[in-house]
């Protein structure tokens, strides 16, 4: 399986991921086209939007009391702190797509002080970037490449009222009109390309979902909570032996610290945890097999995607299904 621990280093002096796999759903094989997309090997990433975390946001209302109120009062102490342990990416929703990644990990949230249409990311702490800004953003990117799909997760929704949640729906109908593809069977390439429909969005509002057919419910996120990269490899074999879901479902290899591991480590980071496992969880993905079998994978989704071939990994499991 690989050595658990590697160099741990940083890759932010690397070039930015290439472009490589900006197409690589219409570079299939066209025997892949009638596959539904619940079948196929898809790359996603873990609490997308973290590389714009603020650090002159307050710290999420949802995290514990303790933790707001040293965020208030020692904030030059608390916030690199935790800012180093929720970051997850560093490449941009642009970057990540041109990458090849096509499942995004939206957590959404309206801060309590914030103004009343403005809909951020969180992630312990809020981010830069608004909710219709990055959702425009990604339709652009999908304007320039038509035969692209991707599947947003939106989540979480802290602060969400009920006028909010339709103001959000609105905005998402807005943007992607046509692209959006209606809830039903899982479709196939060749199904959403002859539609001109390039995304599935997943709502994790059951209410919002029963009064818009654009909506899908919440995708299943297979978390291990682990900080050893064995001890998550052990959860995902386990999850694989209780039979895969019906549509679409997310195996996490992203690491989880906990306040232990935190106070054992204080120079460590998340990005530092994620170096040093990435070897042993995308060994892990390598042996991996897409398909309708039961013990068989859909979408992998990761953090740091662009510290590794773990992408290329991903898409290259599709390949096992012309094998058959």
């Amino acid at each position: 399986m690989g050595e658990e621990v590697s160099s741990p280093g940083s890759f932010r002096g690397l070039p930015c991921a290439s472009k490589t796999n900006a197409d690589w759903m219409s570079a299939l094989s066209s025997r892949l086209w009638d596959v539904p997309l619940h079948q196929l090997s898809i790359p996603g990433s873990h609490d997308t939007m973290t590389y714009c975390l603020n650090k002159k946001s307050p710290i999420s209302s949802k995290e514990p009391r303790l933790l707001q109120l040293l965020g208030r009062v020692l904030p030059c102490v608390t916030l690199p702190v935790v800012l180093k342990w929720s970051t997850t990416q560093v490449l941009s929703v642009t970057e990540q797509l041109d990458a090849g990644v096509r499942y995004l990990d939206l957590r959404i949230a309206h801060m309590e002080d914030g103004s009343d249409r403005n809909l951020h990311f969180v992630h312990m702490v809020y981010t830069t970037a608004l909710v219709e800004d990055t959702l425009t953003e990604i339709s652009e990117w999908l304007e320039s490449h038509p035969r692209e799909v991707v599947i947003l997760a939106c989540r979480n929704f802290e602060g969400m009222t009920e006028d909010l949640h339709e103001y959000l729906v609105g905005c998402i109908k807005n943007i992607f009109g046509d692209m959006l593809c209606p809830r039903g069977e899982v479709p196939t390439l060749r199904q959403l390309w002859s539609r001109g429909q390039q995304v599935i969005l997943s709502y994790e509002d059951e209410v919002s979902v029963s009064r818009h057919v654009e909506l899908w419910p919440g995708i299943p996120y297979w978390w291990g909570n682990q900080v050893k990269p064995r001890d998550l490899v052990r959860y995902l074999e386990h999850m694989k032996t209780c039979g895969r879901p019906d549509g679409l479902f997310v195996a996490g290899i992203n690491l989880t610290e906990n306040l232990e591991f935190i106070l054992v480590h204080p120079a460590w980071s998340l990005e530092k945890l994620t170096l040093r496992g990435l070897p042993y969880l995308c060994a892990w993905v390598r042996a991996q097999c897409p398909g309708s079998a039961a013990g068989c994978i859909n979408i992998i989704a990761g953090d740091f995607i662009g510290a590794s071939g773990f992408v290329s990994d991903v898409i290259g499991l599709n390949q096992k299904l012309l094998r058959g």
